[in-house]
């Protein structure tokens, strides 16, 4: 069970010491909850920084971890959390966003305290968003739900994900969602590689745009996209070697 506290200043939620998110009281008011956890492409978690950018948001707190890896980040000079939480009160938002990415073997601790928070905070929806591999050449958005409303919601804006597995954190957000009956979708960029993919967080943020009428610029991560795919593969080996100067343990692919 996680323990919860609440206080004037900020909310607290543990789980056995193992996860906890820490952050300042949400103003928000059943607000729409977006996460992008890095996968195959990092395409949740360039749309997703894209979008703090785009709409200015506000720092709010953090997911910590012991067993996330001891790293610190580092954007335009200044010390960041590798999983952090923002919030755009204008836009009844949160957004979780990831540097790092979550191991297979604690996906599940760190997605029910995130869903748990989200129930907490009265989040009104979850957006999970990812990427998916394919061969296409098209710049595809496929789509998935909790629930058919939500799907109906989905399904002029992207091709419906018919059949497979949503494998990762974002499986395990999607998941866990669906067991608490909070409505979510996923939104999955198609890419063609393991390298990340700048277009595909493009193509599923102009999904978003139509979806929550947003109105972010796209075209600066076309226009950027080969100096965002070097920072970012720098950033995943800087994680890798992180994590093998850790305790030996099994390993799992980290990134893809």
């Amino acid at each position: 069970m996680s323990n919860v506290c609440n206080n004037d200043e900020g909310v607290l939620i543990s789980n056995d010491e193992d996860v906890m998110i820490t952050t300042k009281a949400i103003s928000s008011k059943e607000p729409i909850l977006i996460e992008g956890f890095p996968g195959i492409g990092l395409v949740g978690n360039i749309a997703s920084q894209q979008i703090i950018d785009e709409l200015d948001m506000t720092y709010i707190g953090s997911i910590e971890s012991r067993l996330f890896p001891p790293i610190a980040v580092l954007y335009q000079g200044l010390i960041n959390m590798p999983v952090r939480i923002y919030e755009s009160e204008k836009n009844n938002l949160i957004m979780v966003v990831s540097d790092i990415p979550i191991n297979p073997s604690i996906s599940y601790d760190v997605s029910r305290v995130l869903i748990e928070w989200a129930g907490m905070i009265q989040a009104k929806e979850v957006v999970s968003i990812a990427g998916i591999a394919t061969m296409d050449e098209d710049s595809k958005v496929f789509g998935a739900a909790t629930n058919n409303d939500m799907l109906d919601r989905i399904k002029e804006n992207v091709e419906i994900f018919q059949m497979g597995t949503i494998s990762g954190i974002s499986g395990s957000i999607m998941s866990e969602c669906f067991v608490r009956e909070i409505p979510a979708i996923s939104l999955l960029g198609a890419t063609k590689s393991q390298n990340p993919d700048p277009r595909a967080a493009a193509a599923v943020i102009e999904v978003l745009n139509t979806l929550y009428d947003f109105s972010i610029d796209t075209e600066s991560l076309i226009e950027q996209a080969e100096r965002i795919e070097i920072e970012m593969q720098k950033l995943a080996e800087d994680v890798r070697t992180s994590e093998q100067t850790q305790t030996p343990r099994k390993e799992y692919p980290m990134y893809g």
